[in-house]
């Protein structure tokens, strides 16, 4: 029977990069998953932010509808514009509000991996001791 004192240098050296190696592994791993995950945020928050955008253009262009209904017919006709025009105006701050608080969510550093990275880091330098 072996035990852990009658293992080579060579062995143990050996065993210590293999572990390295998986480490490596596993942190790169996890890594691609942190930055996977903060993309998907982003993109989404990105598509709420276009939502805004869109909505603000329309938005404006309801304005201009407005006024040209108002000044050319002075008639009821440019009220319904401008209630439709103040609910697109609703809807745009309410996307752009939501937009804006979920860019604030994403964390462009991968805070796990970087975490896990040091802990590694004393790990290898307390086996190497």
């Amino acid at each position: 029977m072996t035990g852990e004192s009658s293992r080579s240098i060579a062995d143990v050296l050996q065993d210590i990069l293999a572990n390295v190696q998986t480490i490596i592994r596993s942190e790169v791993r996890l890594a691609k998953a942190e930055v996977t995950e903060e993309a998907a945020k982003a993109g989404r928050a990105g598509a709420m932010m276009a939502g805004g955008a869109v909505a603000a253009l329309f938005t404006i262009w309801l304005l201009l509808l407005t006024i040209v209904y108002a000044l050319a017919t002075v008639m009821p006709i440019w009220g319904a514009a401008l209630l439709l025009f103040a609910v697109m105006g609703a809807v745009t701050a309410i996307l752009l509000v939501a937009g804006k608080k979920r860019f604030k969510t994403v964390h462009a550093t991968p805070e796990k991996t970087v975490e896990t990275m040091k802990e590694n880091v004393e790990w290898v330098k307390s086996q190497t001791k």
